[in-house]
């Protein structure tokens, strides 16, 4: 049942995060170079920025977002005492 009074929160709070995220990127992105972040349908830019801006882009997405819903399964648990997920990652 909690994860299903968890998931509305999950998926808005996860847009917000995602636009977070993008805001984050574009500023460290901003004091890295002067041109917008290269993307993979520009023609005419490097391997290495290209990889370079996406490999930073995925870190603080993944980052941003982990961080959020952490955070609100926590708020979650701490509301309804139910953790809408699993308590510990499952054993190798």
């Amino acid at each position: 049942m909690g994860r299903i009074l968890f998931a509305p929160l999950s998926v808005t709070g996860g847009i917000l995060a995602g636009l977070a995220a993008t805001k984050i990127f574009e500023f460290i992105w901003g004091r890295i170079d002067d041109e917008e972040p290269p993307e993979p349908e520009h023609r005419e830019v490097s391997w290495p920025k290209l990889g370079a801006a996406l490999l930073l882009q995925g870190a603080i997405f993944r980052l941003v977002r982990g961080a959020f819903d952490h955070g609100a399964r926590a708020a979650f648990f701490r509301g309804t005492r139910s953790w809408p997920g699993d308590e510990r990652p499952e054993p190798r």
